[in-house]
């Protein structure tokens, strides 16, 4: 069954959703009530208001794709456009995955499976928005 890039592009959509869920975890599986106490309040405030614009601009990503699949599919300058910013987003997302050193907090084998679910979506939606940024009509 070979998939129509519009259903590829909602599917992608409901998994930026699904990071979130992820996502979610992160302050309580990093401690960071505690960890990040030992920082200033406008340090602590900044961590914070990061953390808070890269899941505004998941949301966003993912209520694009959701209700303009079809207008990214399309091809057009401005869905080009669209695409290739997702696709450098979670492009550099992915290459993290190779930098951080998370051996310790992954104790579990459901958060080592977790781990390696979110490095597959993020290499999808990286080649997945890029590929829709540069090919041609």
């Amino acid at each position: 069954m070979k998939l129509s890039l519009v259903t590829l592009i909602y599917i992608a959509g409901a998994g930026q959703l699904f990071i979130l869920i992820a996502s979610s975890l992160v302050p309580f599986q990093l401690k960071w009530k505690t960890e990040l106490a030992v920082l200033s309040r406008l340090h602590r405030q900044m961590y914070w208001v990061y953390g808070g614009y890269v899941v505004l601009s998941i949301i966003a990503f993912s209520l694009i794709s959701l209700f303009n699949a079809k207008e990214l599919a399309s091809g057009s300058g401005l869905a080009r456009g669209v695409c290739a910013y997702i696709a450098v987003f979670w492009g550099i997302r992915l290459g993290l995955q190779a930098i951080f050193d998370v051996k310790e907090h992954l104790s579990a084998w459901w958060l080592k499976l977790g781990y390696c679910g979110l490095t597959v979506l993020f290499a999808f939606f990286t080649i997945l928005y890029g590929y829709i940024a540069i090919r041609t009509l």
